[in-house]
């Protein structure tokens, strides 16, 4: 889940976003970006909205889209810019992607707008330490 303030809400700041704001396209979503001045950035946090239409599919596959959408992009909220805002719109093959492959897309975009280094994706966590040879995983507690 958002935090409060890292959510939009007026019709006003999604307007604003889409029209004054950059834009990337990939496959599965559109990300439309603005980002503020930086002396006045520092006054709040990045900001986020999600936008998915009745075109991904029905309320079930809606809300399944946007809660994917909201987790990878909590994900990223630290690394963009104080300030900035961004709007992410689904489209139809997002129904029937992934998490991985919408987070692909999402960092794909982010990285075009300027708002993602080039180096690992936002969302990779470190690497696994691997498991010690001959230890059997851990099921729970025997009762």
């Amino acid at each position: 889940m958002l935090p409060a303030g890292a959510r939009l809400r007026r019709s006003e700041d999604f307007r604003v976003v889409l029209r004054r704001g950059s834009r990337a396209g990939r496959r599965r979503l559109i990300v439309h970006a603005l980002t503020t001045d930086p002396s006045v950035a520092a006054s709040f946090a990045a900001r986020a909205g999600f936008v998915v239409s009745k075109a991904v599919g029905n309320s079930v596959v809606r809300h399944r889209v946007t809660r994917r959408l909201r987790h990878l992009v909590f994900a990223r909220l630290g690394t963009l810019p104080a300030g900035s805002s961004l709007v992410v719109r689904a489209l139809p093959p997002a129904a029937s992607a992934s998490s991985a492959e919408l987070g692909a897309d999402l960092d794909a975009a982010l990285r075009r707008l300027g708002l993602l280094p080039s180096g690992r994706p936002a969302g990779a966590d470190a690497p696994r330490q691997p498991r010690q040879q001959g230890a059997a995983p851990d099921h729970g507690s025997a009762v």
